[in-house]
C-alpha cells in the first residue's frame, strides 16, 4: 500500500516537473537540431559579426564592473537595515526584473535624452548619451544590476553577526571590516551575482534597441545583430543564436558553478 501511495505521489509530481523541463529544453534543443553546424564557422565569420561580439564582450564587461563597484554597497546597506525604507529601496530594485525592457528603454530615454529628466543638463555641455556605446551600457546596467544586488545581498545576510561584533571590539570599522572579513567570505555570492550580471546583460535586447538604438559598430550587440540576420539570413541567425548560448551556458555552468559549488 504504501509502495503504491509512493508511486502515485512521484507520477502526480513527476509529471508537472517532467512538463516544466519540456517547456525549458525543447526550444534549445530545437535551435541546436535545426542549426547548420557545417556553416557555423562562416557564419561567424561574418564581417558584421566580429564587431558586434567585440562590442558585446565590452560592454558586458563594463556592465559587470559597474555592478561590482556601485551594486556591492548597495547590497551591503541592504543586508544590514531591515526598515521600512530599506524594504521599499529593495522593492525598487526588483522592478526591472519584471518590467518589459522596452519600457525600460522608454524610462531610459526619458531620463538621458536630450529633453530628459538628467540629459536635459548634459545637452548643454555637448554631452549626449542615447544612441551611443555608453547608451549601451546603461541599459545593460539598468537591467543587470538587480541580479547582481539581490544575489550578493543573500550572501551577505547569511555572514554570522558575532563576526561584525568581535571586528567591533578590535576597532574595525564599517570599511575595514568589509574588506577583511565580509567580501572574502562572501566571494561565491560575488562570483554567482557577476555571472548573472554579466549573462544577463549579454543576452540584453529591448532597453538597448529603444534607448541605444542599432547602430553597426556603435551599439549593435549580438542580440541586434540577431534579429537583423533572422529577416535577412536566417540560418545566420540561428548560427549567433548558438555562440550566445554557448557562452552564457560558459559562463553560468563554469565560473558560477565553481564558485558555488
Amino acid at each position: 500500500m504504501r509502495y503504491a501511495a509512493t508511486w502515485r505521489s512521484r507520477v502526480t509530481l513527476g509529471a508537472p516537473a517532467a512538463l516544466a523541463l519540456l517547456l525549458l529544453v525543447v526550444p534549445l534543443a530545437a535551435l541546436l537540431l535545426r542549426a547548420d553546424w557545417a556553416r557555423i564557422p562562416s557564419d561567424l565569420a561574418t564581417p558584421s559579426v566580429l564587431p558586434a561580439l567585440r562590442l558585446s564582450l565590452t560592454t558586458t564587461s563594463t556592465t559587470a564592473a559597474l555592478c561590482l563597484l556601485l551594486g556591492t554597497p548597495l547590497a551591503w546597506f541592504l543586508a544590514r537595515s531591515d526598515s521600512r525604507a530599506t524594504s521599499w529601496v529593495r522593492a525598487l530594485l526588483t522592478v526591472p526584473l519584471v518590467l518589459p525592457p522596452v519600457v525600460g528603454g522608454v524610462a531610459l530615454l526619458l531620463a538621458w535624452g536630450r529633453n530628459g529628466v538628467l540629459g536635459q543638463y548634459l545637452t548643454p555641455l555637448g554631452i549626449q548619451i542615447p544612441f551611443t556605446t555608453v547608451a549601451v551600457v546603461l541599459a545593460e546596467t539598468f537591467v543587470a544590476m538587480p541580479y547582481y544586488v539581490l544575489a550578493v545581498e543573500g550572501a551577505m545576510r547569511g555572514l554570522d553577526p558575532r563576526l561584525e561584533q568581535v571586528a567591533r571590539t578590535l576597532g574595525a570599522g564599517d570599511l575595514r571590516y568589509l574588506r577583511t572579513v565580509g567580501l572574502p567570505l562572501v566571494l561565491p555570492g560575488i562570483a554567482g551575482g557577476l555571472a548573472l550580471a554579466w549573462a544577463r546583460a549579454l543576452g540584453e535586447f529591448g532597453a538597448t534597441i529603444t534607448f541605444a538604438g542599432n547602430f553597426p559598430g556603435r551599439t549593435q550587440t549580438l542580440p541586434l545583430l540577431v534579429y537583423v540576420e533572422l529577416e535577412r539570413d536566417p540560418q545566420v541567425a540561428v548560427s549567433i543564436s548558438i555562440l550566445l548560448l554557448a557562452v552564457s551556458v560558459l559562463v553560468l555552468g563554469v565560473l558560477r558553478g565553481r564558485w558555488l559549488r
